[in-house]
């Protein structure tokens, strides 16, 4: 038998909501109930426990997604009748339902992140543990110092004892021998970079060593120092070296393909530093194309920096990418509607309803209130007096009536500038929430409670 759902609603909504369901031709069967009130998104668990005497066989109930309250209780309330919100737009009632069958673990990824503290030299022990603890916050599983040319790293050995000693593991990254060596004598889990003529620190220290080709693009000693390491019996991770574009690039994949193809089993590292740090553009999309390169050649750690400030969340879009790329590789799909944490700027389905859609509920509004909703056309906001629609917020202005109301006029001020900016990105704009920026921001960690009622805003507490 088909499952059975009861959809609870609001009365400006039902007649949408019985659409989009007709339109979906589900495969379960379905009520839909309003509860007596105009707006869905007013809805409570209280209320409904109040107001909902029949369930009408259903299997499960959907709230409207921005219902607050606790849904465990009014789970009990109808004898564990299942009960869950719904998506916050109708719109996306659909997608909604096709997440639900195909929901993706992003618990699991492949790629280490190895996030370089570039200044550590310069930097003292309290500072660095201060980074390190920040990284490991974003994604990072290895902490790597960067020894700076020409400039003494005298406590060296005290910041890998502290990292350690605080349960991190740690890189040395630098081209002189007597840095790596001093490093791995040090307990450096890893080190950055050996070659064919430096394996001898090697048999020095535990480290796991990091190799690279002794001259630039020299393959054929990549090759000659993964044999060494082969024959030592000893655990190793090979980088090629990613060039900066126009500086090799393209080249340098072709390279890292070469590496793969030829050591089909070998671990290997790609430095996404010099792309993401050396090219003005917004790092979230190179960290996803570059992780995923890294997901169809196997290659299992990456070396990130945040130096650059265009690229201050590059550790934390990497590890976003990392367990998307993850997932779509496991699921044997592409890397599309797996988890929104790299769409940061733009969004799939901006514009949930259409110019006429809003006309239409516009004209079902009885009360003052403004609500305000985007379409591909621009702004708009109504109430009981109209709607009114601009591109620019400022020609909304006169006819809001609100010049001698500073608390209103402000709140619409603020709403309104986020309809814009979201109109012009292409962003999901919802009054009354902040911008969704993926995870460009910390935002994107904030999730709303909805088993508590959002407080009244300053613009409507009494001083």
């Amino acid at each position: 038998m088909s499952e059975h759902i009861l959809f609870l609603t609001g009365k400006l909504a039902e007649k949408q909501l019985h659409r989009i369901l007709e339109k979906m031709q589900p495969e379960f069967t379905y009520t839909v109930h309003q509860l007596g009130l105009k707006v869905a998104a007013l809805m409570t668990t209280d209320m409904v426990a109040r107001r909902l005497h029949d369930t009408f066989g259903a299997d499960r109930i959907i709230l409207p997604g921005r219902c607050r309250g606790d849904i465990e209780a009014l789970s009990r309330h109808f004898n564990n009748l299942p009960v869950m919100r719904g998506p916050e737009e109708l719109k996306d009632l659909p997608q909604y339902f096709g997440q639900k069958a195909h929901s993706y673990d992003l618990s699991q990824y492949r790629v280490k992140i190895f996030a370089e503290i570039t200044d550590a030299p310069n930097l003292s022990v309290g500072e660095v543990l201060e980074r390190a603890r920040y990284y490991q916050h974003n994604g990072a599983d290895v902490i790597d110092l960067g020894c700076l040319p020409s400039t003494p790293f005298l406590h060296m050995e005290e910041l890998i004892q502290a990292l350690k000693s605080t349960g991190f593991l740690v890189s040395i990254d630098s081209l002189e021998d007597q840095d790596l060596l001093r490093g791995g004598k040090a307990g450096a889990d890893y080190l950055l970079s050996l070659h064919e003529s430096s394996l001898w620190i090697a048999d020095e220290v535990a480290s796991t060593p990091i190799l690279i080709p002794k001259l630039h693009e020299d393959l054929a000693s990549l090759d000659r120092a993964i044999k060494g390491m082969q024959d030592r019996g000893r655990a190793f991770i090979v980088d090629p070296i990613l060039d900066p574009i126009h500086f090799g690039f393209t080249q340098s994949l072709v390279r890292y393909q070469a590496v793969r193809s030829q050591h089909p089993d070998v671990e290997m590292m790609m430095g996404v530093g010099n792309i993401t740090e050396l090219t003005h553009a917004d790092t979230v999309g190179m960290n996803a194309l570059l992780l995923g390169i890294c997901s169809e050649l196997d290659i299992n750690h990456i070396l990130a920096t945040e130096v650059s400030r265009h690229a201050c969340r590059a550790i934390k879009e990497a590890d976003v990418a990392r367990r998307i790329m993850f997932a779509a590789k496991q699921h044997g799909t592409l890397p599309k509607h797996i988890h929104p944490g790299l769409l940061t700027v733009h969004e799939p389905s901006p514009f949930p309803y259409t110019l006429p859609e809003i006309q239409e509920l516009a004209g079902e509004i009885k009360d003052p209130s403004f609500r305000i909703q985007t379409s591909n056309e621009g702004l708009h906001i109504f109430n009981r007096d109209g709607l009114h629609s601009a591109a620019d917020p400022f020609a909304l202005y006169p006819k809001l009536q609100v010049e001698k109301d500073g608390g209103h006029a402000f709140y619409l001020g603020v709403e309104l500038a986020r309809a814009e900016i979201a109109w012009q990105l292409g962003k999901r704009f919802t009054q009354d929430q902040a911008l969704a920026w993926g995870c460009a921001t910390d935002l994107a960690e904030a999730t709303v409670d909805l088993h508590t009622f959002k407080p009244a805003g300053t613009t409507l507490q009494k001083p």
